[in-house]
């Protein structure tokens, strides 16, 4: 499982000459059952993903892939957890 921190960058100013790709890449990470959650970083400083069932290598490339990423509208850091312990409603996170 990831945690996936887009924070605002350099050309955050170029944020909605890419939005529509931005929003695409994320309907398809969802889409492909990748992305679990998407949501903004508050107030205003970017966003977050949570990500599953995908390797770390896929993730970086899916990430770079984001046009907010490759145009430098936000930088991003990828968080690796291993869970161990969840509310059972997210015991789907600790399945092998």
């Amino acid at each position: 499982m990831f945690v996936v921190l887009l924070r605002s960058a350099d050309n955050k100013s170029q944020a909605e000459e890419h939005m529509a790709g931005h929003q695409e890449w994320i309907r398809q990470g969802v889409s492909d059952g990748v992305f679990l959650l998407v949501g903004g970083i508050q107030p205003g400083q970017g966003g977050a993903v949570l990500a599953h069932g995908t390797t770390l290598d896929d993730l970086r490339q899916r990430v770079a892939a984001d046009p907010f990423v490759a145009h430098e509208v936000v930088s991003a850091e990828i968080i690796e957890i291993a869970p161990n312990l969840t509310d059972p409603r997210l015991a789907f996170l600790t399945a092998n």
